[in-house]
């Protein structure tokens, strides 16, 4: 049975989850970002902001977005720890690749209770970012900070130490391993076309083209 001290049922822990991702990502979350990310129809993601405001979740304004509200707030950073730290067991522990670990954990983070959380994290010895770079909260939902910018805000000859991925979709992270995007990876800035793709960086020994939408994913600290 699902752990009844969560109180919210899965749609709706889901649903602040992705709002907390795009307001973590360009600070606020829009409806067809909503839609897209949940891969979801529009008039389900209108209803159920609908019942989130009524909930006091969340604050929508039209046209300008979604944004959780304090109890909102609490509510997703619960399930982006469960799910992070999620992440770093099936990596750490069970050895899965870090492609595939984001599914697993969407299906698993409803389904178990704090104090399973605490034993996972006390195992792994306290980790403070998943497999992909991203911040674990702590208990007290206090969250990392890290000074970090999008491969797009550096120039050429810039240099940086990639901090994390903030996009966790399969094929993504499958393609950035391909070519040695990994957080902790130096990356140096080779040149950057006129209109602003590519984005041509060095990394891990070897030149590559990205487009600007990928680079926008890429956080890295500067050096």
């Amino acid at each position: 049975m699902r752990p009844l001290s969560l109180g919210v049922s899965d749609v709706i822990e889901e649903y602040l989850e992705a709002i907390y991702r795009l307001q973590e990502r360009s600070g606020v979350a829009k409806t067809n970002d909503l839609v897209s990310m949940l891969k979801v129809a529009p008039g389900t993601v209108t209803n159920t902001i609908e019942r989130l405001e009524k909930k006091l979740l969340i604050i929508h304004e039209p046209y300008r977005g979604v944004q959780l509200t304090d109890e909102g707030r609490r509510i997703a950073i619960n399930v982006i720890r469960k799910h992070r730290l999620l992440e770093r067991l099936l990596t750490d522990i069970l050895e899965v690749d870090w492609d595939k670990v984001h599914e697993i954990a969407c299906s698993l983070e409803h389904w178990i209770t704090e104090d399973v959380v605490r034993k996972i994290e006390r195992t792994l010895g306290y980790p403070k970012k998943c497999p992909h770079g991203n911040p674990i909260p702590d208990e007290s939902g206090e969250i990392l900070s890290e000074e970090a910018q999008p491969l797009t805000e550096f120039e050429v000859g810039d240099r940086g130490i990639i901090s994390r991925v903030i996009e966790e979709k399969t094929e993504l992270l499958q393609y950035l391993s391909r070519i040695g995007i990994r957080p902790e990876k130096h990356v140096e800035i080779i040149d950057k076309a006129p209109l602003g793709d590519p984005i041509t960086i060095k990394v891990n020994g070897s030149v590559q083209a990205l487009s600007r939408k990928m680079a926008l994913l890429i956080m890295a600290r500067r050096r």
